[in-house]
């Protein structure tokens, strides 16, 4: 193998640079906001996990950890979500406080990938988990919160699809008991979106015309609150049913929230994590053919760190959000640039920091020869380019401008 170029990063890795952090920082900022508006505080943990504890928890599959040795020869993991991680904490530092808790976070997180695939191998979440609460509430709670999060990160097109891994799990257990493989076959093309492959491996299992026209129906099972009224008569299955009528409380919950124009129910949705246990969810922003915001209900993971817990979450897809949202120049520091010369050092450097003060971006220079600093004249359109940068105020201090004149 080849040695790397000096210039050259691993496969799925980027460079952010400073236009691009902006936008990052922004979306971070106003969505950790939002969540802190709704009772949710922030939490970091570590980089670097134990892959015995977080590694193992994780539902992220083995050949896509990053496992990395410690000098004492145990076997460590980056992060590969956020979910595993504060599952761990709930159940250590925070395990005498009492439920429910609401902990939000911006994290970047590690999956392998296979080097042609052009998916990145570490990306930033944003997200929130709930945890203590098994109510129909929670699920709405946390489903309102993401469109509100969405909405302040800027992505104003976009619908959330909502589902229960146990409405499927009943469906299966009543029409193919007892064939696993079959069932995760089905699944594994439901997941994909693979509803021409879904159709081909019915077909294949030489099914009964009734029970074949019930498993192909529930592709047809997406749209309002009459979706959870028409799966109430497709089986009678208990855990089917039982799903179904959550998924109907959660809908008058978010009903209540002012959000169902957002919000369409699916019930091919089973989420893409092996941890859900109830509700899940995804949402898709109109101009991106990736989901740029995925959660649900998993309430058997806290159980592997001694702290049994029901718990509800989801993380926004922070890095695809920048995709999506304009450079929100509004928001941004007015840039100003500030020149001097020996006599004029003391003057430009207090009006520098009085811009400062206000919550300007200032850039000071010493200038040797005027006649090249020529970054703009009174009136030209604004902004003035000055050495490849751009400026909104321009003030040249000089011996025979001992003020500053401002160019605007």
């Amino acid at each position: 193998m080849s040695k790397p170029k000096v210039f050259e990063k691993p496969i799925g890795v980027k460079d952010y640079l400073p236009h691009a952090v902006t936008k990052l920082r922004h979306i971070e900022r106003e969505v950790l906001g939002c969540m802190q508006r709704w009772g949710y505080e922030q939490i970091m943990t570590p980089t670097m996990e134990y892959y015995d504890t977080v590694g193992v928890a994780s539902s992220t599959s083995d050949q896509k950890l990053f496992k990395l040795l410690n000098n004492r020869g145990t076997t460590l993991v980056l992060r590969s979500d956020m979910t595993a991680p504060i599952a761990r904490v709930v159940s250590s530092l925070l395990q005498e406080a009492p439920f429910p808790l609401r902990l939000s976070y911006h994290s970047n997180v590690f999956r392998a990938i296979e080097e042609e695939a052009g998916r990145e191998a570490e990306f930033f979440q944003t997200g929130v988990e709930l945890v203590g609460d098994p109510t129909a509430e929670a699920d709405a709670e946390v489903v309102a919160l993401a469109i509100a999060s969405l909405k302040a990160a800027g992505v104003d097109r976009f619908k959330i699809a909502i589902g229960h891994v146990g409405f499927l799990n009943g469906l299966f257990e009543e029409t193919l008991n007892g064939d696993i493989e079959t069932q995760e076959e089905l699944k594994a093309c439901l997941l994909g979106r693979d509803y021409v492959g879904y159709r081909e491996r019915l077909r294949k299992l030489e099914l009964s015309e009734p029970l074949l026209h019930e498993l192909e129906s529930i592709l047809r099972l997406r749209g309002g609150k009459e979706i959870c009224e028409q799966a109430l008569h497709l089986s009678s299955n208990q855990t089917a049913q039982a799903s179904i009528r959550h998924l109907c409380e959660v809908w008058e919950v978010l009903k209540a929230y002012g959000v169902c124009e957002d919000v369409l129910i699916d019930l091919t949705m089973i989420g893409d994590f092996s941890y859900y246990t109830g509700m899940t969810f995804e949402g898709y922003a109109a101009d991106l053919g990736f989901p740029v915001v995925s959660g649900g209900r998993y309430d058997n993971l806290l159980k592997q760190f001694g702290r049994p817990a029901p718990a509800t979450g989801f993380a926004l897809k922070t890095t695809r959000i920048l995709e999506l949202v304009g450079d929100e120049a509004g928001n941004e520091p007015k840039r100003v640039l500030i020149g001097y010369d020996a006599n004029s050092r003391e003057g430009a450097l207090a009006a520098a920091q009085r811009y400062r003060e206000q919550g300007d971006s200032v850039v000071t220079e010493r200038v040797e020869d005027w006649s090249d600093w020529e970054p703009g004249k009174s009136g030209e359109t604004l902004p003035v380019i000055y050495k490849g940068a751009a400026y909104s105020v321009v003030i040249p201090f000089n011996s025979g401008n001992a003020k500053g004149g401002a160019s605007s």
